[in-house]
Parts: structure tokens; C-alpha cells; sequence
């Protein structure tokens, strides 16, 4: 099989001309700073969308789940139980505010954090007040029912959206079910601004501090005053108008990104792999990225450090990192599953709550890839990866 002549990549900004139009109105306008009409604009649409009352617009999603970190009231040594197969900035801001995550192991049924886990945390570490969810790929967590166990014993819900705007669970839409909420427009996400995130919560005391202190914590005065610390955290207006025009797209994005997913679930429905997992009845996904997770028994051997993987080819039998060597060969991009925070050498020294014996994430990450799962992918090209992964079980 030849090699692909133009790259085929994970996931990339898909752009439509629209967001051309918001970002010349900024630069007409001279709103070039934090303040301006496409910000207010990207709120409104977003906290309609989403179904939250407040939405403030900011730097990126990380500095988002700080500020949510920030208004959980999370202090030094305070633990935070947190989703563990996810991206570093799920759990960084609990680090900035130094206090100490617990990671909770994930669950087959969505690879998100396992509500009967977070039950065993809670009978551990009962006076812990904030969890911390992160919705993997754009599939949901078990929303409802982690929000009524954090509930039950009295802690805060800080639900994690930055891959998963769109979703939805038990017909509500991801980024509503905390008591504070984020998404994010990095540039490979379902939508994208090049940056930015957003904190959504129906809380008008919340967004209120939230855009005091990602401001640099500006009192009302003739001068600058300032009496808590503050950061610089709020969205340009002319990344928001690369937002704006984003967001018409958002379900065409969704669906595209549907038959992606469909197609491959088709093309390997004779191989010994499944796709990332969602419950039918109570999720709706956005489909961010398709991954595939092989079946034990068809798993040749794989070796992984910290930073090098090995792996012995075996005929019928193959694994992520020959996957991830073939796609390369060929000129296009995989990726590992999201390594989980507990086996980061950053993250050795936390608590790590499963259930018996069996580390579920660390098993997912070992078995499981993401697929090139960029909207601009045309059929061939995909057709032509999955000829490439089929012809590692030979």
C-alpha cells in the first residue's frame, strides 16, 4: 500500500470562511483585547447551547478547571478525587492549588471514571468535598450517577467537558451536569477558536468572581486596585470571533465525526477489537475521536517504559504500538490511549482507588489506540487505514 501523499492526521481545525468575518469585525472594530461583541456573543450561544445560565469565556480550558478548582474552595492538602485515564490538565489545576488528587480507576462500559470506584473512595477518604470528571473522546461519563454519589456525601461535581461539547447523557448536554463546568476550543477539538475554553455554571455569584479574578482580580476603583490574587486568564475577542464562527458548525462537525466512528466500527467488525464504548440508551457522544481496543487473546507481546515501546510481531496478533508504527509508515497519525495519571511519574505518589485486583485504565492504555479521526479524512484515506490495521492481524 502506498504512502499517503498528504498526511492524514488525528484530528485538525476543520474551518468554514465564517469565522474570517467575526475576526475582521474585531480587527475593524479595534476590540483586539479581552472585551468585545464576539465575546459576549460566543457566552450567550454557548450557555443557551449547553444549558447553563453563566458562561465565561477564557484563555484555554486548563485555566478554566482552575478557576472551578478555585471555586470548589479546593485548599493546600485538601484531597481531590479525579478521573485517572485522562489528559494532564484534568488534574493540574488541583496541583496548582496545591492540594492532592486521588484518582479513581475507569470503567470498560465508557472508559470514564467508575461511579461503583468513586462509592469505594468516598468509604476511604469520606471528607473529601470535590470530584473532578473528565468525558473521554467525547463519550460521556456515568453523569448522573457520579453527580448523585458525589451528592449523597456532600461534594462538589467539577465535570470536565473539553473533549465532549455536544454529548449528551440522559438527553442532558455534557457541561452541565457539575456544579461547575468547562469546555475548550483547542485546535483539535469538535470546535475550535485555535484556544480558549470556557467555565459554564448556573452560579451568577461563581461567573461573576470567576471574570474578577481571571482579570487580575481588578477592584472597582479609579485606579488599580487589587486585593486577592488574580490571573490573566480571559479570552482574546478575536479568538472568540474564531469561535463564533464555529459554532453553526458544531453539529455537522458531530456528525461527520459519526461516520467516522461508523466506518471503522464496520470495517473491523470481523477483527478481535471493539471501538471506544458508550451506553446507547443514556449516551450520546460526539464521536471526538474513534479508538479501537484489542482483545486480549489477539494481543502480541508489547513492551512499554516511560518513554520507549517494544513489541514482537506475531502472525494473527498484533498491538497499539504496531498499529501506531504502521499508520506512521503510511503517513498517518495515531496516538496512544491517554496514559493514565496514576502510572505519570509526575503523579507516583498519589492514592489510586480500583476495585480488587484489576487496574481497568492501565489495561485500556495497554490494549487500546486512536485513530486518525480528522473530518477532512476523505473515504479513501479511510478506507485505506483500515486496510493498514487489518493488515497487522496477518
Amino acid at each position: 500500500m502506498k504512502k499517503f501523499e498528504n498526511k492524514v492526521w488525528l484530528s485538525t481545525p476543520t474551518m468554514h470562511g465564517e469565522e474570517l468575518k467575526y475576526v475582521k469585525e474585531a480587527y475593524d472594530t479595534n476590540w483586539m483585547s479581552t472585551i468585545g461583541e464576539n465575546i459576549n456573543e460566543i457566552e450567550k450561544q454557548m450557555s443557551e447551547k449547553v444549558g447553563c445560565k453563566y458562561a465565561v469565556a477564557l484563555s484555554c480550558g486548563t485555566s478554566a478547571l482552575h478557576m472551578a478548582v478555585k471555586l470548589a474552595g479546593v485548599a493546600p492538602k485538601d484531597k481531590v478525587f479525579c478521573s485517572d485515564m485522562t489528559f494532564a490538565a484534568t488534574v493540574n489545576p488541583v496541583v496548582y492549588e496545591k492540594a492532592e488528587p486521588v484518582f479513581i480507576d475507569t470503567e470498560y462500559e465508557s472508559w470514564n471514571m467508575d461511579p461503583k470506584c468513586l462509592e469505594k473512595a468516598f468509604s476511604i477518604y469520606p471528607n473529601v468535598k470535590t470530584v473532578v470528571v473528565a468525558n473521554l473522546y467525547g463519550t460521556p461519563a456515568k453523569l448522573s450517577e457520579i453527580c448523585e454519589i458525589a451528592q449523597k456525601h456532600g461534594a462538589c461535581v467539577i465535570e470536565d467537558a473539553a473533549e465532549s461539547l455536544g454529548a449528551t447523557y440522559n438527553g442532558k448536554q455534557t457541561g452541565s451536569f457539575g456544579k461547575y463546568n468547562i469546555i475548550s476550543f483547542n485546535g483539535n477539538k469538535i470546535i475550535t477558536g485555535s484556544s480558549g475554553g470556557m467555565l459554564l455554571t448556573d452560579d451568577e455569584q461563581a461567573a461573576a468572581k470567576v471574570r474578577k479574578w481571571s482579570t487580575q482580580s481588578r477592584e472597582s476603583a479609579p485606579w488599580y486596585q487589587h486585593e486577592e490574587l488574580g490571573y490573566n486568564y480571559r479570552m482574546s475577542n478575536v479568538i472568540a470571533g474564531v469561535v463564533r464562527g464555529q459554532i453553526p458548525h458544531l453539529e455537522e462537525h458531530i456528525a461527520l465525526k459519526k461516520a467516522i466512528f461508523e466506518r471503522y466500527a464496520k470495517g473491523f467488525s470481523d477483527l478481535p477489537v471493539s471501538m471506544n464504548p458508550f451506553d446507547p440508551q443514556k449516551a450520546v457522544p460526539n464521536f471526538w475521536l474513534s479508538c479501537l481496543l484489542i482483545n486480549e487473546e489477539a494481543m502480541c507481546r508489547q513492551t512499554r517504559s516511560d518513554k520507549n515501546c517494544e513489541f514482537v510481531s506475531k502472525k494473527g496478533k498484533t498491538c497499539p504500538d504496531e498499529i501506531l508504527s504502521a499508520l506512521a509508515e503510511h503517513n498517518a497519525e495515531g496516538r496512544p490511549i491517554w496514559k493514565p495519571m496514576h502510572m505519570q511519574p509526575i503523579f507516583s505518589h498519589c492514592e489510586f482507588v480500583s476495585l480488587g485486583d484489576k487496574d481497568v485504565g492501565a489495561d485500556i492504555f495497554n490494549r487500546g489506540l486512536c485513530l486518525p479521526s480528522d473530518i477532512k479524512m476523505t473515504q479513501d484515506q479511510q478506507d485505506a487505514i483500515i486496510e493498514i490495521v487489518r493488515s497487522c492481524f496477518k
